[in-house]
């Protein structure tokens, strides 16, 4: 049973977060981190603790050892893409903090789910190809049912501590977008510089790995290292571009068939048009593909 606790802890202990940006994943909380981190304490040294759904097992204190040594002049949060998605983390972050607020970002669905397959791919996570994918890793589908899990954050805490933002938003104006999620964490407004715009504006270059069995590896033993709280050396490999040698030098990704690409949009059509209602937004441009470009006329 967990015990009922308050969202800011009197008993000398480091405080709990504030809010949570709960993604899903592949909707941009990467880019959100690198901005929030001038502004407010986020878990170190890892990015997502995965404490309220994988690691509960290992106590508070396993989490709060990934905020030491932080003051209260800033806010506390997470960035934790993986929580939007489970029911678990919802429980247990509305009983334990129930004051949070939490960020969700949503991204047109069916390119969430092909980005997403290739981060898996790329890291060793899955071997799988995108078919046997979809049946096989739930994740990939579930992950993009928002109307559904927004409404089930929305009852757990309160409406009013949830905020919705669209990803299309942070690549047409990355600059008002971070305003409204800084707005409502609590934190002053981040003046985004060049590097921030063009951070956002980069294509994915992700490519399979050049040996899955080592990438594999190499994820396993990351993970591993951040459940025994020794994420500072991995994230001393990476400052030192050790993983650069576990992670890509494979074939490219190839575009899924046209066909394919349609029955993604037919399956997740439905989802699009509650969360449509929800918001009262028109996401009509994520019901079907793209129309292909024109070809330029010649002379």
């Amino acid at each position: 049973m967990i015990s009922n606790r308050e969202p800011y802890e009197a008993d000398g202990e480091p405080h709990l977060p504030s809010f949570f940006v709960i993604g899903p994943p592949r909707t941009g909380t990467t880019w959100v981190q690198e901005i929030l981190q001038h502004r407010a304490w986020l878990a170190d040294p890892v990015k997502e603790t995965r404490f309220f759904d994988n690691h509960f097992h290992r106590g508070l204190q396993w989490y709060r050892h990934h905020y030491r040594g932080f003051s209260t002049d800033r806010p506390i949060g997470e960035i934790a893409p993986t929580y939007f998605a489970s029911s678990i983390a919802r429980a247990r972050i509305a009983q334990m903090i129930p004051h949070a607020k939490v960020v969700c970002t949503f991204r047109n669905p069916v390119d969430r789910v092909i980005s997403l397959y290739r981060l898996k791919r790329a890291f060793g996570l899955i071997p799988w190809t995108f078919d046997e994918a979809l049946e096989l890793d739930p994740e990939l589908i579930e992950s993009g049912r928002y109307s559904l899990h927004l409404q089930d954050w929305q009852e757990s805490l309160r409406p009013e501590q949830v905020c919705v933002m669209i990803y299309d938003d942070l690549r047409n104006n990355p600059q008002a977008f971070i305003n409204c999620i800084t707005d409502f964490i609590g934190v002053s407004r981040i003046p985004l510089n060049a590097r921030h715009h063009r951070f956002v504006l980069t294509s994915e270059t992700m490519t399979y790995p050049r040996n899955y069995h080592w990438t594999r590896g190499a994820a396993m033993l990351s993970e591993w290292s951040r459940a025994r709280q020794l994420g500072s050396m991995v994230a001393a490999a990476k400052r030192l571009g050790v993983h650069k040698l576990f992670l890509g030098g494979g074939p490219t990704f190839q575009d899924l068939p046209s066909s394919r690409i349609e029955e993604l949009y037919t399956i997740l059509r439905p989802e699009v048009e509650k969360l449509e209602h929800h918001l009262n937004r028109d996401l009509s441009h994520w019901k079907s593909p793209p129309e292909p470009r024109a070809e330029r006329a010649t002379a």
